[in-house]
């Protein structure tokens, strides 16, 4: 029997995929969180064997929830199920330690089939998602630039961010420039729609 946690913020998803999954004869829905920063806690306490984690969450995105489990609880295994198919998400995903990356209109026997093999040690992904990512390539943003992007998203001034970060105002103003340049942005503004709509941030 596969002991799976579901997390997702949106109640109703997580019902629906908890009755869906809970249907199959060898998988047992033992934990429902709408938080990544209840993730670990929750796997912890029902011992799971699979996380099945949206990525768009309160407390905590499910790419962070994925490498915070990853740390806590190395015998289980993070699915990925979303409804936003961005490559760059996939990439993150994979790097946080997640052993598969779904969309949320994956069929239902299929998203099954997809807990038993990640179950198994194996690794899924979905093709058109990883064929879109490889046609992309990686992120053109270093961490220091994807810091300084991700701040900005705020709307804070320079200074806000200096301050945030932890860095100089000269030094934010030179990573965003890069940022701006490599996304081909209009602005800060737009420079981080653009890192936001490929899964960069």
């Amino acid at each position: 029997m596969i002991r799976l946690l579901i997390a997702d913020d949106q109640a109703l998803v997580r019902g629906a995929l908890s009755a869906l999954l809970g249907l199959e004869p060898d998988i047992e829905v033992v934990a429902e969180v709408g938080r990544g920063d209840e993730v670990v806690a929750a796997a912890i306490e029902a011992r799971a064997d699979v996380a099945l984690l949206d990525i768009e969450m309160p407390g905590m995105d499910g790419i962070a929830a994925a490498a915070a489990l990853r740390s806590a609880l190395p015998g289980c295994r993070v699915l990925i199920v979303t409804t936003f198919g961005r490559p760059g998400y996939l990439a993150r995903a994979m790097r946080s330690g997640a052993s598969g990356f779904v969309v949320k209109d994956t069929p239902a026997a299929q998203l099954a089939d997809a807990v038993r093999r990640v179950a198994q040690g194996l690794r899924v992904v979905d093709p058109a998602l990883a064929a879109d990512s490889l046609a992309q390539g990686a992120s053109p943003l270093t961490e220091r630039e994807t810091d300084v992007l991700a701040a900005a998203r705020t709307g804070g001034s320079i200074a806000d961010i200096a301050q945030m970060l932890h860095l100089s105002e000269g030094t934010v103003r030179n990573h965003l420039s890069s940022a701006i340049g490599k996304t081909e942005g209009r602005n800060r503004a737009d420079a981080a729609r653009i890192a936001d709509e490929n899964g960069w941030l």
